[in-house]
């Protein structure tokens, strides 16, 4: 597997098929094995995938730090990931946390954003905005759990399996997972990215305009247990470009569970690049 280096830290990642750039970004707790349904699809049209094990979930990329999970330093891995390839603009998809850094890369970055497509995350200023008007707050409680020391790595590592196949995720694809995040110290990068939630909102990050004004679709499936329709309708509000919401009947776990969708809407905007 090929490797990039950025902020200090050696990042793998796939580098699949030729054509359009498209970087597939993955949520927690998975891998870049999680677009493995999906990515042979897009590569059969033409198109190039980059699929990076982010932050955290590389074997050296995994600062012990909170603040080095900032979502601007999430968003600077990808975009050092596009340097190193030489690719100047690519469609941007990513799924739960991924899709919080593919809508931190439109928003920051649009230079470099040819398209993108969120896969179950809602634009980032709708999540907070259904916190106080919906259910969204209970949806999210673990995100405030995760904000204690040490033993939420510890009590998932335990129960990670059993959580995953809960949500919706076939059993096969979670026992994986969990083979992977076993022990606590493996969680704890991933984990991070939680706990890195009061720095990416502190006063010390710049200015960003929450407008997106690249073309973006949006898939929701109606199943999530962690993301509520609230969200998801306001997230419109927030996209001053070309803009497609798509829901599904699905769990959380779209591009496991829907590879064929997944995969289509993607090469829609790829089209359009």
């Amino acid at each position: 597997m090929p490797t990039y280096d950025h902020d200090g830290l050696t990042f793998d990642y796939r580098d699949e098929g030729s054509g359009t750039p498209v970087v597939l970004l993955h949520g927690f707790p998975q891998d870049a094995s999680s677009w493995d349904r999906v990515a042979p699809r897009l590569h059969e049209a033409g198109v190039r995938t980059l699929a990076p094990d982010q932050r955290g979930y590389s074997p050296g990329a995994r600062p012990v730090e909170r603040s080095a999970y900032r979502i601007d330093r999430l968003s600077g891995d990808v975009i050092a990931l596009l340097d190193a390839v030489g690719v100047d603009r690519a469609v941007i998809v990513g799924h739960d946390w991924g899709g919080a850094v593919a809508w931190d890369l439109a928003m920051r970055h649009p230079d470099r954003v040819a398209a993108m497509v969120a896969l179950s995350t809602p634009h980032p200023v709708a999540m907070k905005w259904a916190y106080l008007h919906s259910t969204q707050l209970l949806r999210s409680w673990y995100m405030g759990a995760f904000q204690v020391p040490w033993f939420p790595e510890r009590s998932a590592a335990r129960v990670l399996g059993q959580s995953l196949r809960s949500s919706g995720l076939a059993p096969d694809l979670a026992d994986r997972y969990a083979a992977r995040f076993s022990t606590p110290e493996s969680l704890t990068g991933p984990i991070n990215w939680y706990r890195a939630i009061p720095f990416s909102q502190g006063k010390d990050m710049p200015s960003v305009s929450p407008f997106v004004t690249v073309p973006t679709t949006y898939i929701w499936g109606t199943q999530d247990r962690f993301l509520g329709r609230a969200a998801a309708v306001r997230t419109a509000g927030f996209v001053r470009a070309a803009y497609r919401f798509v829901e599904v009947e699905a769990s959380h776990w779209l591009p496991e569970e829907c590879p064929e969708l997944v995969a289509a809407e993607v090469l829609a905007q790829a089209s359009h690049r």
